[in-house]
């Protein structure tokens, strides 16, 4: 039967079909072969462009899952129209599946832009592939028909045919047909706690890979699959490219736990809190859904302690691979950071701001300014003076919440909401001690496990819901507090004034080596945790009044502004080391660097690490080092060229960021014009 408004190109057709032939012996060969047939096919217009699009994907998660299956996929504006191509390899390839190489190859192509319908079938054929019975079919296959038959069933209507091929019936949609459901599967592949955990319980999903196409909907299905195994109720929401229906919260209330396997941040992750969570990368919940679900319920059954991450497993069960204490900590950390940025760059501007209408002495009365006067009695500086310091006074006051948000966000990473108060708490009193940044870093951690501990403590049935409200909340600031003021607050506040000493002190090249240092942190992890710290470091101890904090906020922005424009620089003058995609990324850069948003030159580093980090950290030293060299100041903690008004010395700050960026772009271009890259340069070449 014919199909109402099928789309106009099928997505697969005879020719991008390769049976039982050898395309190479790796993967770079078989995606560069497979992208060759879609170029060749009207496709795509660009085979390089696509298979570079391809391979960077590759380089960010290996496509190659169990049961000798790999999915290669990518989006890239070069490609003219959604499309499969598909090899039956002999020999097989690796693609770094955990049980060996694969033979059942798809290269997934789908243009930047593509629709809603278009990305909804080439998810279905990703789910498909968790079918065994599909996947058997494809090995027995005498034809490419037969192939383009099997993906035209799969993906419910889409001609995927020669136009000599009957278009088959649609199938049922695969949501429907998951791939091993519990009728399917042998009794001992049945969760071990099916008997343990009531059916009624539901668990609620979240997948979501970087592309978007593939492993997002392979993940979800497997994870409602594992669910029908166990006995319960797995809902899952694909934040994908296709689309899907958020979870509502009334699923999400009535759910007993929660499993995130995702590559990329979870969207609304606040709507989840409060329940326990089991957290991995996409491909594990393909690779092991029935143990990722045996966690979740495992977690279900002690929501206190599941609530943050990880589960309680039996001694005799496998360990799923666990975050060591190094990760955990530097994630608490970047999390507490991560929430005090905003409160920085609001309150920071502001501060600037007031200082552009009403000049730095502002800072010195603007409290008095702000009270003793108003719209229609102003000051004697008149209008500008006033409100230059409202905005003074509105920026410190935001700007007084750094250390508190820090401590609290940290407590929260560690203990969810119930560590929130005695995190703030902790914070306010490293403040009103003098402890500051450090104090903030201690008592949050304090204040986290101190929520944590008091978690567990054993309480009747009927207080337990007071625990999170009142319980912990009271216990745990009485005890970080009191360690705080008793114990940890001076000999903080005794340290963090040595610090601010001894960076009032320095002279000749122990300056130079201070902003090389910051240059070099700024620019290794490109907004990661050394980056953070860096960061961090500067603004917590940023104050007008302090000449040596303006310099260290200098050095740290015009450090993390190299590169980007490094590598903006780098394609403009040698483009032909650099695909059309990194070109096109190349041209982005010179507003993010000029914006201070060092994650600009993230596409760049994870293609091609070894050269390029290096490369990043040279002319960020550069310019650390001429920023404290030259006494340049900065009373702005975020913007990039948006506050020049705020930089003392500002043509040194030029000449310093241009000093940067040029050693930058001439490191990046001499490694990659004398250094081979570590995977085969006769495989995957460059081209203009």
């Amino acid at each position: 039967m014919a199909y109402p408004s099928p789309p106009p190109d099928p997505v697969i057709t005879t020719d991008l079909v390769s049976l039982d032939s050898g395309l190479g012996t790796d993967k770079q060969a078989v995606i560069a072969a497979l992208a060759q047939r879609l170029t060749d096919s009207g496709r795509a217009a660009d085979a390089t462009a696509l298979r570079d699009a391809a391979l960077d994907r590759e380089n960010r998660s290996a496509t190659g899952l169990p049961g000798g299956i790999a999915i290669p996929h990518c989006r890239d504006k070069t490609v003219t129209s959604a499309a499969l191509a598909f090899a039956r390899l002999d020999p097989k390839v690796d693609f770094g599946a955990p049980d060996g190489p694969a033979d059942l190859v798809f290269l997934i192509a789908a243009p930047e832009g593509a629709g809603t319908e278009h990305m909804k079938l080439l998810s279905s054929l990703a789910r498909a592939l968790v079918r065994p019975e599909f996947v058997a079919a494809l090995r027995a296959a005498a034809s490419a028909d037969e192939v383009i038959a099997l993906v035209g069933e799969v993906i419910g209507g889409q001609p995927a045919t020669s136009p000599d091929t009957p278009v088959p019936e649609p199938a049922p949609a695969p949501s429907d047909r998951h791939a091993g459901s519990a009728e399917s599967q042998p009794v001992s592949k049945r969760s071990a706690l099916s008997d343990e955990v009531s059916p009624e319980r539901t668990i609620v999903a979240v997948t979501a890979c970087p592309t978007g196409i593939a492993h997002t909907y392979m993940a979800a299905d497997a994870l409602v699959a594992a669910g029908e195994r166990a006995g319960v109720t797995v809902r899952v929401e694909t934040q994908g490219s296709s689309g899907g229906t958020p979870l509502s919260a009334e699923t999400i209330a009535a759910a007993h736990a929660v499993i995130f396997a995702t590559d990329v941040g979870v969207r609304g992750r606040e709507r989840f809190a409060g329940k326990p969570v089991i957290e991995s990368g996409v491909k594990r919940a393909i690779n092991e859904p029935d143990t990722m679900v045996d966690e979740a319920l495992r977690a279900a059954r002690n929501p206190v302690a599941g609530t943050v991450s990880g589960s309680t497993r039996p001694a005799a069960d496998p360990a799923p691979p666990a975050l060591g204490w190094g990760t955990r900590l530097r994630q608490i950390l970047l999390t507490g950071v991560s929430y005090m940025i905003p409160f920085v760059a609001a309150g920071g501007l502001l501060i600037a701001l007031g200082f552009l209408l009403a000049g730095y002495e502002i800072a010195e009365n603007a409290q008095n300014i702000v009270l003793d006067n108003s719209i229609t009695a102003l000051p004697a500086g008149g209008l500008t003076t006033y409100l230059g310091a409202v905005l003074y006074q509105l920026g410190t006051l935001a700007f007084s919440f750094l250390v508190p948000a820090l401590a609290g966000y940290i407590a929260f990473a560690i203990a969810d909401r119930p560590g929130l108060a005695p995190g703030f708490t902790a914070g306010a009193v490293a403040v009103f001690v003098g402890a500051g940044f450090l104090g903030g870093l201690v008592g949050g951690l304090v204040a986290g496990f101190a929520a944590l501990w008091v978690a567990k403590l054993p309480v009747p049935h009927w207080a337990r819901g007071l625990m999170p409200v009142v319980v912990i909340p009271l216990f745990a600031s009485l005890l970080v507090g009191a360690l705080m003021f008793i114990i940890l607050g001076k000999p903080l506040a005794a340290v963090t004034s040595g610090l601010t000493d001894w960076l009032n002190s320095l002279t000749g090249t122990s300056v130079l080596t201070l902003g090389a240092i910051l240059g070099l942190m700024m620019c290794f992890d490109l907004g990661g945790p050394v980056n953070k710290a860096a960061y961090a470091f500067a603004v917590a101890g940023l104050s007008v009044t302090d000449p040596a904090s303006l310099r260290i906020m200098a050095a740290v922005m015009a450090a993390g502004m190299v590169p980007p424009l490094a590598m903006a620089l780098s394609t403009a003058v040698r483009p032909r080391l650099f695909t059309a995609a990194q070109r096109e990324n190349g041209k982005a850069a010179w507003l993010l660097g000029a914006s201070f948003i060092s994650e600009g030159a993230i596409p760049f580093a994870a293609a091609d690490p070894l050269r390029v980090i290096p490369s990043m950290m040279a002319g960020g030293a550069v310019t650390g080092a001429l920023i404290m060299a030259t006494e340049t100041t900065l009373s702005a903690p975020h913007g990039g060229i948006f506050v020049f008004f705020a930089v003392g010395h500002i043509a040194w700050f030029l000449a310093a960021l241009a000093a940067g960026t040029v050693v930058g772009a001439l490191c990046v271009i001499a490694a990659k014009e004398l250094i081979e890259p570590r995977s085969a340069a006769a495989a995957v070449p460059t081209t203009v």
